[in-house]
């Protein structure tokens, strides 16, 4: 499956960021219709939209943020950006399986008149809530559809009536809770926007913090940002070597028994994550 580190936010209305987007090693564009866009432009910002999923340029995958189910605004951000260029959606303040089966009936109607292939529609489900993060384990297994769960870290504090920022410990039980419940759905945990854009270093220390945690990658809000994420994300040279011993060792045997590697005993479960390692070094070319 294609890596999916970096998901890069991008308001819909503005026009510039939207071209700036489309040049960018972002693994994934997510064009913003909901909070990111003012009232005012939200018509504008879905025609950019369904601009910028015609376009030929670049090489990132294509997800729209809609408005969460239930909203007046949500069928006009389907009929507008229903299209052959659309990859997937992110579904914001998911509370329950429901709101995801809600834009499931939807896409199920409408991919192949608009020349989508069944099912080619993905879904990330944003959880933003102590409902939802409840909810988590069944929203993940809810449809092939869903692709990950991403965390919003900020509404989720407001849910909790947190007004200013939330404790590292509340925030890393919340994590944690959402990567065992896509690790459930056998699906991706994104992680939380890092808001401060000038501090690499610290973006960097939180992505590796998500990382130990077992997010698969982590949303960002500026280009300068994408970067960081994909090399944390991905890979490291140590890895890919001890992946590659695991599989040798592995290919050496003549029966389907644990091998020896660095005088350790490995088994099957840590050949499949040695292949899974050296599966993402290919996608990544």
């Amino acid at each position: 499956m294609k890596s999916m580190r970096s998901w890069l936010f991008v308001p819909g209305h503005r026009q510039r960021m939207i071209d700036k987007a489309l040049g960018l090693p972002a693994d994934v564009l997510i064009f913003d219709l909901e909070d990111g866009v003012p009232e005012a432009e939200k018509g504008v910002a879905r025609s950019r939209v369904a601009a910028a999923l015609d376009s030929a340029r670049g090489g990132s995958r294509r997800f729209v943020r809609v408005h969460e189910a239930g909203s007046s605004e949500l069928d006009a951000d389907l009929q507008a950006i229903a299209r052959a260029g659309l990859q997937g959606l992110v579904l914001p303040k998911v509370q329950g399986p429901e709101d995801v089966l809600q834009v499931c009936r939807w896409l199920d109607r409408h991919e192949t008149r608009v020349g989508i292939p069944s099912g080619g529609v993905g879904l990330l489900a944003t959880i933003e809530s102590a409902r939802g993060l409840v909810q988590a384990p069944a929203i993940a297994s809810v449809t092939p559809r869903l692709v990950g769960l991403m965390f919003g870290a900020e509404d989720f504090a407001l849910d909790l009536g947190l007004f200013s920022h939330p404790g590292q410990g509340l925030v890393n039980y919340a994590r944690s809770a959402l990567t065992v419940a896509s690790a459930s759905g056998q699906i991706r945990a994104i992680d939380k926007v890092f808001t401060d854009i000038g501090d690499l270093d610290g973006l960097a220390a939180e992505a590796r913090r998500a990382r130990n945690l077992g997010f698969a990658g982590k949303a960002v809000i500026h280009p300068g940002q994408v970067g960081v994420v994909n090399e944390i994300f991905g890979p490291t040279e140590a890895e890919e070597r001890w992946a590659r011993r695991i599989v040798e060792a592995f290919e050496r045997r003549a029966d389907e028994g644990p091998a020896t590697v660095d005088g350790r005993m490995v088994d099957r479960p840590i050949l499949e994550r040695a292949r899974w390692i050296l599966d993402r070094l290919e996608e990544e070319g």
